[in-house]
């Protein structure tokens, strides 16, 4: 079975893509999503990029400076999920393999599978909370940034937006066995809450970018 080696986002594309792709469990649909997240708040820093210092934007230069440092920041806190993502699992992962012949080593074992759980569901949460501020700062660009560069938003935004939606699947996956009902419960209100925000969104935002086009 293929591992990956080393940091996720220290490989190189391709070299990405084929442990991906591979018999590994992980990285899987987490650390994807979240490099959709770190695609997508790029490309907002791209835009923004590509509208400073352009005389017929100047009245935007200030919010496009800010927004442009803002999705840098998140993109740079999305790359790190990448690995978090996955190094969640493997948590999870290992516990399940804990012995488990005694009352207090099924305790443990028990004790353990539950924080890898939580760990399992606070990862992709954070993603869907960067990816909707992303969301939020593609927003605050329409009407205000470079038109030429309309259709790279609109893919940021679509990258970002499956970079939720994608996280919200692995939240979703493991609410289910987690022994907390409360807690279990607090993470999906929020955690839908984010999904329905972030759709919500993403389609105003495209249907602006559309209609530039």
């Amino acid at each position: 079975m293929k591992e990956a080696t080393g940091k996720l986002m220290q490989m190189q594309v391709d070299a990405f893509a084929e442990v991906l792709g591979s018999d590994a469990p992980a990285p899987g649909g987490g650390s994807a999503a979240a490099l959709a997240g770190v695609l997508g708040a790029a490309l907002v820093s791209m835009v923004c990029a590509l509208t400073q210092g352009k005389e017929k934007f100047k009245d935007s230069e200030e919010l496009v400076q800010t927004v442009q440092a803002e999705a840098t920041q998140l993109r740079l806190t999305l790359a790190g999920a990448v690995d978090q993502d996955t190094a969640a699992f493997e948590k999870v992962s290992a516990a399940f393999g804990m012995p488990k012949g005694t009352e207090e080593e099924k305790q443990r074992r028990s004790q353990a599978i539950q924080d890898g759980l939580i760990a399992c569901i606070e990862s992709p949460l954070g993603i869907m909370r960067c990816g909707l501020d992303v969301l939020k700062l593609a927003e605050r660009l329409q009407g205000r940034y470079n038109s030429s560069c309309a259709s790279d938003l609109g893919v940021g935004v679509l990258l970002v937006r499956a970079g939720v939606q994608g996280a919200w699947l692995n939240v979703k996956i493991n609410l289910g066995s987690l022994k907390d009902r409360e807690k279990a419960a607090s993470y999906e209100e929020e955690a839908r809450g984010i999904l329905e925000e972030a759709a919500a969104i993403a389609e105003t935002s495209c249907r602006a970018v559309e209609a530039i086009l």
